[in-house]
C-alpha cells in the first residue's frame, strides 16, 4: 500500500490557493476570449476586454484577480489502496489553506460563527469534500468561491409534476434574479436530483467541470445548451452592463431521486472561476 505523508498535502492546498487566486485556468481564459469575440454590446465587449487584463495582470504580478479571494473548497479523490500518515487529513487541508491565504496575502473571509461572525484570521475553515475511489492516488481540486456568487446561489425541492420546463425557469429565474451581483458572466452549475444536501453538491461539482464541456449524454447536453441560450436572452450581460453575454457555460450534473421529488438545485460561479488541481 502506497503511503503519502499529510504535510505534502498541506503544501500542495497551500500552493493551489495562491495559484487558483491569481492564475486562470485556459479553459476560463478561452471562454471570456470566446465571449468577447460573441458579445454585440460595445459596452459589453469592453468589460469583457478589462476581465481580459485585469486576468493577465493578476498572473504577470502574481496578485488577486479579485479583492474577493473566497471561501476555499477543497474537493479530494483519495484512492482507497493509499494510506495518508503523519496526521490528520482535514487538519492538513486547514493548515495548507491557512498557509497559502497568509503568504500570499490574499484576503481573509471565512468567520468563527455565522452569529458571533468573529474573523479567523487565515480564512479556514476550509469547505472540504472526500470521495473514495480506485487506486492509490490523492487528487486535489480546489476551487475558491466568492461571496457574490455564492449569494445567489438558490435550491427548490420542486414537485415532480414540474417537471423539465418547472426545473428550467426555477433555473433561469435564479439566473435573472441574481442581475450583476454574481459579477457575471457567470458560470452557472445545476443540479438536478438526489435529495436537499446531494442536490446541492451537485451544482457545485458541475462547476469543477472544464468551462463548456458537455454533459456525456447527449438529451442533457441539449438541455445545457437550452438553459444557456435562455438565460443569454435575459440581457444581464457583463458585469450587469446589458448584453448578450450573460452566461459563459451552463453545466448540469443529475442522479436518480425518490418518486415524490425533484430536487433543483443553482450555484453560480463568477467571471474570474478559480480552480487549480494536483495529483499526488
Amino acid at each position: 500500500m502506497r503511503q503519502l505523508h499529510v504535510d505534502e498535502v498541506a503544501a500542495a492546498v497551500a500552493r493551489l490557493v495562491r495559484e487558483a487566486n491569481c492564475v486562470l485556468e485556459p479553459d476560463v481564459a478561452w471562454a471570456i476570449a470566446r465571449a468577447r469575440s460573441r458579445e454585440e454590446s460595445p459596452v459589453g465587449k469592453a468589460v469583457l476586454a478589462q476581465l481580459v487584463e485585469n486576468a493577465t495582470i493578476a498572473e504577470a504580478e502574481r496578485v488577486p484577480m479579485c479583492q474577493d479571494t473566497g471561501v476555499a473548497l477543497v474537493f479530494l479523490e483519495i484512492g482507497q489502496d493509499l494510506h495518508l500518515v503523519g496526521g490528520d487529513l482535514t487538519e492538513a487541508v486547514n493548515r495548507g489553506v491557512a498557509q497559502g491565504y497568509q503568504e500570499g496575502y490574499l484576503r481573509k473571509s471565512m468567520l468563527d460563527d455565522p452569529i458571533r461572525r468573529k474573523n479567523t484570521g487565515d480564512n479556514t475553515p476550509a469547505m472540504i469534500y472526500t470521495n473514495v475511489v480506485p487506486g492509490d492516488r490523492l487528487r486535489i481540486r480546489v476551487a475558491c468561491k466568492g461571496g457574490g456568487s455564492e449569494n445567489m446561489s438558490r435550491l427548490q425541492m420542486l414537485p415532480p409534476s414540474a417537471g423539465w420546463e418547472g426545473a428550467k425557469r426555477f433555473i433561469v429565474e435564479t439566473v435573472a434574479q441574481a442581475g450583476p451581483n454574481a459579477c457575471p458572466p457567470v458560470i452557472v452549475g445545476v443540479g438536478i436530483g438526489g435529495n436537499f444536501d446531494k442536490c446541492a453538491l451537485l451544482a457545485k461539482l458541475a462547476l469543477l467541470r472544464p468551462v463548456g464541456q458537455p454533459h456525456p449524454d447527449p438529451e442533457w447536453a441539449a438541455r445545457e445548451e437550452e438553459l444557456l441560450e435562455a438565460i443569454n436572452k435575459l440581457g444581464v450581460g457583463p458585469m450587469g452592463l446589458g448584453g448578450t453575454v450573460t452566461a459563459l457555460a451552463v453545466h448540469i450534473e443529475v442522479m436518480g431521486c425518490h418518486i415524490t421529488a425533484l430536487p433543483v438545485a443553482v450555484n453560480i460561479e463568477c467571471h474570474a472561476h478559480r480552480h487549480k488541481e494536483v495529483v499526488l
